[in-house]
C-alpha cells in the first residue's frame, strides 16, 4: 500500500486566547472557502474544530499535513493564532465504523460535499 493514495479523516482542534465571536466566525467562513473537503466547522471565543478529507499515503503524512494546516493559513483567513491541542486522524473504513450512517461502499467525499456553515460548539 506503499505510495498509493487513501482517505484520512481529519479533525483538528485549535486553543488560544479568546477572540471577538463574529471574528472567529468570519475567519472560519474564508477558511472553509479557501481549505478543500471541509466537512464541519466547529468555534467558539477560545477554540476551534475543523474536520474534512485528506489524501496521503500513509497516516502520518496526513497528520503532517494537519497539523500545519491552521499555520498555512492563518494570514490569508484571517485566522487567530492558536495552537494545535488535538488531532484525530483515521482511515476511511475505521471512519465509517464510527459513523454507520451511510452506506461505505458507495461513500464518495467529492460528490457528498456540502459547503459547511461554522457552528458554536
Amino acid at each position: 500500500m506503499v505510495g498509493q493514495q487513501k482517505l484520512w479523516h481529519v479533525a483538528l482542534t485549535v486553543a488560544g486566547a479568546p477572540h471577538d465571536d463574529e471574528a472567529v466566525r468570519t475567519a472560519m467562513m474564508r477558511l472553509r472557502d479557501e481549505h478543500a473537503f471541509l466537512h464541519s466547522l466547529r468555534y467558539a471565543t477560545d477554540r476551534a474544530e475543523i474536520c474534512y478529507w485528506e489524501q496521503a499515503p500513509e497516516m502520518l503524512d496526513a497528520a503532517a499535513m494537519a497539523m500545519r494546516v491552521w499555520a498555512e493559513h492563518r494570514c490569508s483567513a484571517g485566522l487567530p493564532r492558536w495552537e494545535v491541542v488535538g488531532l484525530e486522524v483515521l482511515d476511511q473504513p475505521t471512519y465509517h465504523l464510527r459513523t454507520p450512517a451511510a452506506d461505505p461502499s458507495s461513500f464518495d467525499p467529492v460528490s457528498s460535499m456540502v459547503v459547511p456553515t461554522p457552528v458554536p460548539f
